[in-house]
């Protein structure tokens, strides 16, 4: 979601003359579009102002901003910790980028923009795809109503919102027409879309209406929230052509008693048996997950749950971390700090564990035939190409450079941890 926010970033300060650049030493601004959902992140940016402090002393009239969630969550005590700092906005305030540079360019006073909006006006900016782009995200809600202990997304993107399905249309029809073949739907929770909207047009019907836009050929959305999966959203993974044969359904923990401290309102025995329901319909589906080790209360026998059930599971991959604790969360209140050592012995033995599986899935596809959208270049040689299956696995192959934005079938001939190595059937 974030990278699809400073898209439209860069989109908006295209309109008023910006131009993007990869030497910060030639820019007039710079912003840094935040997250702050893990404190290392948090660590980052402000490793990252120090550095840009140095080029602004250089040039005195460079504008820095921070956006995103860590300036939504500090607001203006960003001044305090770095004074060079411009401009901090939060995640409703994208759309009022311009006339915020406007202002700085012509008076140098310090803009603090983070209050939420009613209406979604920041969600509905386009940002043309960069060229020869096959695919794209849009943005179809924002906001969350779950507060999982461990949290911070509710406090920082506000309240649940989604955006009406026509203005979503028209958006995707537009990268249609730029070329676009496959589309990302976005949301803190895309499984409860349209809740607030009042016209009982759920996720699922959004989904069917995607299908009919003429140029799609590919469908993915992300995140799902386990405890709103329905069964219509279930059947549209054999009964929408163009939706892909991946969901990724984090689970966080597999012992009930930490799920029920995290507040994530399912058991195991729910989690798994969507999963069976999403394998009996589709059993080709390729199944992603999110995990956290050491959260507050997690005792031995605890973790040891949740690597029986990533046994019994079986992803095909898994983002996995340690927790991490963040200011105004109610996980933050919780007893039972888990030592950094041992959350980081845990994690280490559940990331080998996930290795295991994750080669055994693409293992077994060595021989299969699979349909690629051809992506570009592959990053790890300048003669193959890379594409990714409709269960979002990397294939890297050889192939004419012609090839990119199109569909080709290859067969599967080795298999890696990371990637799949394939050869193009010619038909």
């Amino acid at each position: 979601m974030n990278v699809h926010d400073s898209e439209q970033m860069a989109a908006l300060l295209a309109d008023i003359g910006y131009q993007t650049t990869d030497n910060k030493k030639l820019a007039d601004l710079i912003l840094l579009n935040t997250c702050s959902i893990r404190e290392k992140a948090e660590q980052k940016v402000f490793s990252e102002l120090g550095r840009l402090v140095k080029l602004k002393e250089q040039n005195p009239a460079l504008i820095i901003g921070i956006g995103g969630c860590l300036a939504q969550h500090l607001g203006d005590r960003i001044f305090k910790r770095v004074a060079q700092v411009d401009l901090v906005f939060g995640t409703h305030s994208i759309h009022l980028l311009p006339q915020m540079i406007s202002s700085l360019q012509k008076e140098r006073r310090k803009i603090t923009q983070i209050d939420f909006h009613r209406k979604l006006i920041s969600l509905g900016v386009f940002a043309p795809p960069p060229k020869d782009s096959v695919s794209a995200f849009v943005t179809i809600m924002q906001g969350c109503n779950n507060f999982c202990a461990y949290c911070v997304v509710p406090y920082l993107r506000g309240p649940e919102m989604s955006r009406r399905p026509e203005d979503i249309i028209e958006e995707i029809k537009k990268l249609a027409d730029h070329g676009i073949k496959e589309i990302t739907l976005l949301g803190q929770n895309v499984n409860s879309y349209g809740n607030n909207l009042g016209n009982n047009f759920s996720f699922a019907s959004l989904i069917k209406k995607i299908g009919k836009v003429e140029g799609i050929e590919r469908i993915r959305f992300t995140t799902s929230h386990p405890k709103d999966l329905s069964e219509e959203l279930i059947n549209c993974f054999t009964e929408e052509e163009k939706l892909c044969e991946h969901i990724h359904l984090p689970v966080q923990s597999g012992s009930n008693r930490i799920l029920a401290l995290m507040n994530r309102g399912y058991t195991v025995e729910e989690y798994r048996a969507k999963v069976d329901h999403l394998r009996r319909v589709c059993p080709r589906i390729s199944i992603t997950s999110d995990i956290i080790v050491g959260f507050p209360g997690e005792e031995q026998n605890d973790y040891q749950e949740t690597i029986d059930m990533m046994e019994k599971i079986r992803f095909d991959s898994v983002f996995s971390f340690k927790y991490s604790e963040r200011k105004g969360t109610a996980a933050q209140k919780l007893e039972g700090k888990v030592d950094e050592s041992e959350k980081l012995r845990r994690l280490k033995e559940l990331q080998l564990l996930q290795n295991i599986y994750t080669l055994e899935k693409n293992t077994a596809l060595e021989g299969s035939r699979q349909e690629l959208l051809v992506e570009g270049k592959s990053k790890n040689s300048a003669s193959d190409l890379m594409g990714r299956t409709r269960s979002w696995k990397i294939v890297n192959f050889r192939g004419k450079p012609g090839l990119a934005g199109k569909l080709v079938d290859v067969k599967i001939f080795k298999a890696y941890l990371h990637s799949l190595r394939g050869e193009i059937i010619q038909n």
